[in-house]
């Protein structure tokens, strides 16, 4: 068991087993308080950049579903003219100089994953880098009309116009506790000041019941859309493949998601969990004797140089509950509203 999936089971287990971890988390909580109190009193400044920013993150560890909103976001905000730039910080890719633009050649090992998955899912503008205020500020000088943040909500230091909180509502908030006796990275009060609240559903099992200090909560789930060939760019529908034993390979935050939802689409799996940002080799070692394999489309963006003909990847859909698309999307454009680039349709 690696050391991540050690703390995710203690994370999501009683909060009983952490409580050695107790006094470090007092400490972590006045430190998040105090950065916090210093961003508020303006002791501490935030930088604006030159176009409205929307910052898209989380309250805890892990995924939660951030990049699949943010890549529906910029492509909403696309079929209305306006052109967003995304950024991130390029996680588990070795980049880490000036703020660099990514397309869908660049290499998921230097930039990141998600940032080439962005790339291949329609954004022409995607900026990596550790600092977020150069890298959306690069956007902005790229063209964009609105950066839009993949990740960084407890990044204070870049002002925003808008932010938005994603969370797995099977798994809700852990233990309750923050870093390192659970996995919060703020306090869940911290929804209070968010403009909303996205509830991301996996359809692995029933929803805990989740309250959250705001007035705006939308609900979304994913659905599995076809499998397309690495090699060939081959579409199949999933249910081509029913009747074989097919490998699954997911190097996600939660890769039993992924499993159950083939195997309610009627496949025959051998699943190979990996953990999330699983790397090229570790996947190449994985999928290299398997006739038929299917993978995530995070995971194929460093399997494209290297795919054999068997090689699949799964789109994955993001599916909102009626008329909560438009909601949020309406909240977004209010918010940024007045600080578009001229000539941008608003609607």
């Amino acid at each position: 068991m690696t050391l991540a999936s050690f703390a995710q089971r203690l994370w999501y287990g009683p909060a009983r087993r952490t409580w050695p971890l107790w006094p470090l988390e007092t400490v972590f909580r006045a430190l998040v308080a105090t950065k916090a109190s210093l961003y508020r009193s303006a002791r501490l400044r935030r930088h604006r950049v030159s176009v409205p920013v929307v910052v898209v993150g989380n309250l805890t560890v892990g995924g939660t579903g951030k990049t699949p909103v943010v890549a529906w976001l910029a492509g909403r905000m696309r079929a209305k003219g306006i052109r967003p730039g995304i950024v991130l910080r390029g996680y588990r890719g070795t980049h880490t100089g000036a703020p660099l633009l990514v397309d869908a050649r660049s290499d998921a090992s230097i930039v990141g994953d998600e940032a080439v998955l962005h790339a291949l899912k329609g954004a022409d503008i995607v900026v990596v880098g550790r600092d977020r205020v150069l890298a959306a500020e690069k956007a902005a000088q790229a063209g964009a009309d609105v950066v839009i943040c993949d990740d960084g909500l407890q990044h204070l230091r870049l002002a925003r116009r808008c932010e938005i909180a994603v969370i797995d509502p099977a798994v809700g908030f852990g233990n309750g506790h923050l870093l390192p006796a659970g996995p919060l990275r703020e306090p869940t009060s911290r929804l209070a000041t968010v403009h909303a609240v996205v509830e991301v559903c996996r359809d692995l099992e029933r929803p805990r019941p989740q309250r959250y200090e705001t007035n705006t909560v939308c609900r979304a789930s994913f659905r599995l859309g076809d499998a397309v060939n690495l090699a060939t760019g081959e579409r199949r529908p999933l249910t081509s493949f029913v009747g074989g034993r097919v490998r699954a390979v997911a190097g996600v935050g939660r890769p039993e998601a992924f499993f159950a939802a083939l195997r309610r689409a009627g496949l025959d799996l051998d699943e190979c969990p990996l953990p999330d940002h699983a790397d090229a080799n570790q996947l190449a070692g994985t999928l290299a004797d398997a006739p038929i394999a299917l993978m995530t489309e995070k995971d194929a963006v460093k399997c494209l140089a290297s795919a054999l003909p068997g090689w699949w990847y799964v789109e994955l859909e993001l599916e909102f509950a009626p008329y909560q698309d438009e909601r949020l999307l309406a909240i977004v454009l209010e918010r940024i509203d007045g600080g578009l680039r001229s000539g941008v349709k608003g609607g």
